[in-house]
């Protein structure tokens, strides 16, 4: 399954990014600039309340080139498709190239958590994972980072500058060593740009 799993992203970036309050202004401005023909996968953790309505896949897909799929349990991650965690259950990568959901207890007072998504893609995909923390008011996602770059994964941050909220990406920044600081107009760029060496 692991030998699978490589040769179906074969050295291809995988892309987390993780965001609380202020995020979703920032993906509405990234989305409409990805390029659909890019060959990363790109999967999106938000803090978000419940709800048996949720319309938020339905926004960002207004805005994206890239269409965004809201994760069912066991949805194979593929290629140049951006992939929202569901309200109300951590994110997991599995060997095989799938994703699954979990209920297990809250982490930073939050399921989905970066934390965890950020955690288990280190472990799947290794170097070839990217976390990206964006705008938010609480730690969720520093310590994600950290097991990112342990596993030579690259991390980034948006810039605080730019965040409505500044304290998440602030937190990485004060505490982690940080390789890619980006304002959200250079974000979409960053990503076209990782598997352009392949």
């Amino acid at each position: 399954m692991e030998k699978a799993l490589n040769v179906m992203f074969n050295g291809t970036k995988v892309v987390v990014i993780g965001g609380s309050a202020g995020s979703i202004h920032v993906l509405i401005e990234v989305l409409p600039y990805l390029n659909p023909d890019s060959l990363s996968s790109i999967v999106i953790v938000l803090h978000r309340k419940a709800h048996p309505e949720s319309t938020l896949s339905t926004l960002l897909n207004a805005y994206s080139k890239v269409p965004v799929l809201e994760v069912v349990d066991k949805m194979f991650l593929e290629k140049g498709k951006a992939y929202l965690a569901p309200a109300d259950y951590h994110l997991l990568f599995e060997k095989d190239g799938c994703m699954s959901l979990d209920v297990s207890e809250k982490v930073n007072f939050s399921r989905p958590s970066i934390d965890v998504a950020f955690y288990s893609a280190a472990q799947v995909f290794g170097e070839n994972t990217v976390g990206l923390l964006l705008s938010g008011a609480n730690s969720d996602g520093v310590e994600g980072l950290a097991h990112i770059a342990q596993y030579g994964g690259t991390i980034c941050v948006q810039d605080p500058s730019t965040a409505e909220v500044d304290f998440m990406p602030r937190q990485a920044l004060n505490k982690l060593k940080i390789e890619h600081v980006l304002a959200p107009k250079d974000m979409a760029c960053y990503i076209n740009k990782l598997n352009d060496k392949l």
